[in-house]
């Protein structure tokens, strides 16, 4: 009999396992297929003074630019874009390698990134390769 209820457990653990991989496996398809490819237009942003204050954007960041660049720089806080229409979009992806290397030229200034736009944990998200200044 316990090798009858080993074998019903190692088989209902195996399907759950099996289920569990296949769902997540839907769901990163879901995710991958809702992503769309956007310009986003605006000002480049350290995205946690950005949520403290949102005034915290351009020369007006807590004391200045160099107040955003210590952050996005040295603490590695996340770099986002508030786009013109109020949109806010975390950047991810080749544009923040390098702990956002590519991005410390354009902290505070008006920027425009072309990506894949998606959603992950509330939080829209741009994934891109470069970043320029906007025109």
């Amino acid at each position: 009999m316990s090798k009858t209820v080993l074998l019903l457990a190692v088989g209902l653990l195996s399907l759950s396992w099996t289920t569990t991989a296949c769902g997540d496996r839907a769901l990163a398809a879901t995710s991958q297929s809702a992503a769309t490819r956007r310009t986003v237009t605006g000002q480049a942003v350290c995205l946690v003074c950005y949520a403290r204050n949102h005034a915290n954007t351009g020369n007006d960041h807590d004391d200045g630019r160099m107040c955003a660049l210590a952050c996005i720089k040295w603490e590695g806080n996340p770099v986002g874009v508030v786009a013109e229409d109020g949109t806010v979009y975390q950047l991810a992806g080749e544009v923040v390698a390098n702990n956002n290397a590519k991005v410390i030229p354009f902290i505070a200034r008006r920027v425009s990134v072309t990506g894949e736009v998606s959603q992950k944990d509330g939080m829209t998200m741009l994934t891109a390769r470069e970043i320029q200044q906007a025109r």
